[in-house]
């Protein structure tokens, strides 16, 4: 059986994540809570399933969290991660399983990064998971607005124009 990216939604019922962009399932949840100033309290990690299909032009927007975000290649094309870091340095890096083309297994996304990715291959998807501790909480994400992050960072407007929905 092909493992295409209807597969894997109906597999692993993932759900469509309308701000972001592509399909997500939460997997685990940290029993184990923390306190964090200002915010609260968090459990100490958690996971998600997270797939983009490349066949629907699906991305990951332009994000930035306030935990860090550990990304895990599983199946389908290479992804690459873009990545915004504290001193406006702008990183392309490839989530996939051929090593001898440049790509890493995991990728680690600084808390406070802006970040987004893409599908190498737009015939097909990338399934992954993204582990962050601490845990995710809508409470920490913040979902790009492109005028914002242009004037921020004009010297990455090609691809934040590509990364941003609005």
């Amino acid at each position: 059986m092909i493992k295409n990216a209807k597969y894997w939604i109906e597999k692993l019922h993932l759900s469509e994540l309308h701000d972001e962009g592509g399909y997500f399932k939460e997997s685990s949840r940290s029993d184990k809570i923390i306190q964090l100033e200002p915010n609260g309290d968090r459990s100490l990690s958690s996971a998600i399933y997270y797939l983009l299909d490349g066949k629907q032009g699906q991305f990951s927007a332009f994000h930035k969290l306030g935990c860090d975000e550990m990304w895990h290649f599983y199946d389908g094309s290479s992804l690459t991660l873009y990545i915004i870091n504290d001193n406006a340095d702008l990183s392309a890096i490839k989530l996939g399983n051929n090593m001898e083309n440049g790509e890493y297994l995991q990728i680690l996304v600084k808390a406070g990064s802006w970040f987004g990715a893409t599908v190498n291959d737009r015939s097909s998807h990338t399934l992954v998971g993204c582990t962050c501790s601490p845990a995710f909480d809508y409470r920490d994400f913040e979902l790009a607005k492109r005028k914002e992050l242009d004037e921020m960072y004009p010297q990455h407007k090609s691809i934040i124009e590509k990364l941003t929905r609005s």
